[in-house]
């Protein structure tokens, strides 16, 4: 997909130029309107529903560097990652304490150069760590726009099929609210 809209947005291009008010004899887009509890004339504006494609955004996340952080949180998340380091450890302690025969004491007990090289360890790790969590992020606030397009798309239509078909938009946002209105009260009583 180029740098066009999405077809919402087409779709939207003629009912508001901009957040201009929309005038228009459809009773649904009327209804549409008065959602947002103000009777303005306006039902939405095109930069709401200009969602790029997502699969090229989320290309543009996978970077080299987000790959490689990525796999290095991944890794360092395993259980293999675990008993490399036991392993290292062990060796590291039986080496500088004379346990594997061999003279060769390197680190000193309280083995200062394992505390640094561990210390070291961990601050890159963290940083792999919060790379992968900001990409994650970057993720979801792609998905979440993606819902919002459809929700206020699923709106849209419901509201003109809805119109079409004769049903009270008033009747059936009376039913919601109160059917909400239920639900929060059932949350409460079991929280």
């Amino acid at each position: 997909m180029t740098d066009d809209v999405t077809p919402a947005a087409d779709a939207l291009d003629d009912l508001s130029d901009l957040g201009e008010p929309h005038s228009s004899d459809c009773l649904a887009c009327h209804v549409l309107d008065r959602a947002d509890g103000v009777i303005d004339g306006k039902i939405g504006t095109p930069q709401h529903f200009a969602i790029e494609d997502e699969r090229r955004l989320f290309a543009l996340l996978r970077k080299a560097e987000g790959s490689i952080a990525d796999g290095v949180t991944s890794f360092a998340g395993s259980m293999k990652f675990v008993y490399l380091h036991g392993i290292w450890f062990g060796i590291w302690v039986a080496l500088n304490v004379g346990l594997a025969g061999i003279d060769s004491e390197f680190d000193k007990f309280p083995f200062g150069l394992l505390t640094m090289i561990v210390s070291l360890e961990a601050i890159f790790l963290a940083t792999f760590v919060m790379i992968s969590q900001n990409r994650q992020a970057a993720r979801s606030d792609i998905r979440s726009k993606i819902d919002f397009e459809n929700n206020i798309r699923s709106e849209v239509w419901a509201v003109h099929i809805g119109q079409a078909l004769g049903i009270d938009p008033e009747h059936v946002e009376e039913i919601v609210r109160q059917t909400a209105a239920a639900a929060e009260q059932s949350l409460l009583r079991t929280a």
